[in-house]
């Protein structure tokens, strides 16, 4: 049946969404290989694709931490996403041509180019909002000056490095990713803002999710309520947040299981005995038992509170996650809370509210069954299989 090569970048955010499509493949009989650095190697064998290792430049980001994604900071994001491209395609290039690429569309600039250089048929997937001329993140979210020196600095860096590799001449079309055969969207058309306005070259797929052992299991230790609290993988050095968790979370009737990311649990004071607090959480796990969930609203982590039907409660730490924030709330899936004017008593009124709230049940069920008819990882398989082939 040939070769399908993943690309993604080395992001929880990008990677997970993949997974069980790359799984789905693989059961279908295909070959799959997965293009990805030694943290994520496990979990992508666990898919049964075979692991094409490469080492990523943002794993200390010059102490900087993760950029905004709006002025300035977007600027800087696009730099170093090039900077990651020239580093991945050196080595990469090299790697088996396959037959198809199955590449992420935000961030994967370098499964563009490798499919161009290979002359193969490309698929993209994007576990993001996606924009057209009805709607757009860059436009109401992530405002930059195009004309800023530093972002006309990238494009030029950027159209060198597609002239040398062999594929220049279109960087308007290459940032378009207007060569995809078809753009996967892995959230419902119904999440989507104004969703009913993209054409034919968006599959809305909906979340794939796997079983993901390597994330451990969890039970609930007793018959409390569970809360989850986690603001993702990326954003989530705010101690001053989980402090607020904890120190408000003392004789509630709740059971309160905290991921406090890159925050030193140790460092954040006394945890009453209903809070466990972890680094990492089984969050599949956790979501199953959960009466409602406390996130940053990253997509990934949204699909699948949604997909358990768990109300959300959320506090957005960047400009992507606040538009899904605000859809959240515009559907009626929970409630959005300003990161800024978090207090003790906004976060445990907005928890109890969407735990009791009839019209968020009723939300809830509407949109798990959208993401049932979205298809998931057999839909995705579906697309890719139709892709045609050299």
């Amino acid at each position: 049946m040939g070769t399908i090569a993943f690309f993604a970048p080395a992001a929880a955010g990008h990677v997970n969404p993949t997974l069980g499509v790359a799984a789905e493949l693989v059961r279908r009989g295909h070959r799959v290989t997965y293009a990805t650095t030694e943290e994520f190697a496990s979990r992508v064998a666990e898919t049964g694709a075979e692991v094409v290792p490469f080492t990523s430049t943002w794993k200390e980001l010059d102490g900087t931490g993760p950029p905004q994604m709006h002025g300035k900071e977007f600027v800087r994001a696009t730099h170093l996403l090039l900077a990651e491209t020239k580093a991945v395609l050196a080595q990469l290039r090299d790697a088996e041509r396959p037959d198809l690429v199955v590449h992420d569309g935000p961030m994967a600039w370098w499964g563009r180019v490798l499919a161009r250089k290979w002359g193969v048929p490309s698929v993209e997937t994007w576990p993001n909002l996606v924009g057209n001329e009805h709607w757009s993140l860059h436009r109401d979210y992530t405002t930059f000056n195009p004309l800023s020196p530093r972002f006309l600095l990238l494009l030029a860096r950027l159209s060198a490095l597609l002239r040398r590799e062999g594929v220049g001449g279109d960087l308007p079309g290459f940032l378009q990713g207007s060569r995809a055969a078809m753009r996967l969207v892995m959230l419902p058309r119904a999440f989507q803002y104004a969703g009913e306005t993209f054409g034919t070259g968006y599959r809305f797929v909906g979340p794939a999710l796997t079983g993901r052992a390597f994330q451990g299991d969890w039970q609930p230790p007793d018959d409390l309520p569970v809360v989850l609290v986690s603001l993702g993988t990326g954003y989530n050095d705010r101690p001053d947040f989980y402090r607020t968790v904890l120190e408000s979370a003392a004789g509630r009737p709740w059971r309160v299981v905290l991921a406090s990311g890159q925050a030193d649990p140790a460092a954040l004071g006394p945890i009453p005995p209903n809070v466990e607090v972890h680094r990492q959480v089984p969050q599949l796990a956790v979501l199953r038992h959960a009466r409602v969930f406390v996130t940053h609203a990253g997509m990934g982590g949204t699909m699948e509170g949604l997909h358990f039907g768990v109300p959300l409660v959320a506090v957005p730490q960047m400009a992507e996650q606040r538009a899904n924030a605000d859809r959240i709330a515009e559907l009626g899936l929970g409630r959005a809370l300003p990161p800024d004017r978090v207090t003790a008593a906004t976060l445990w009124q907005a928890i109890e509210d969407v735990a009791s709230d009839a019209r968020v049940r009723d939300r809830l069920d509407w949109m798990r069954g959208e993401l049932e008819a979205a298809g998931g990882a057999q839909a995705a398989a579906d697309e890719i299989e139709k892709v045609p082939r050299p």
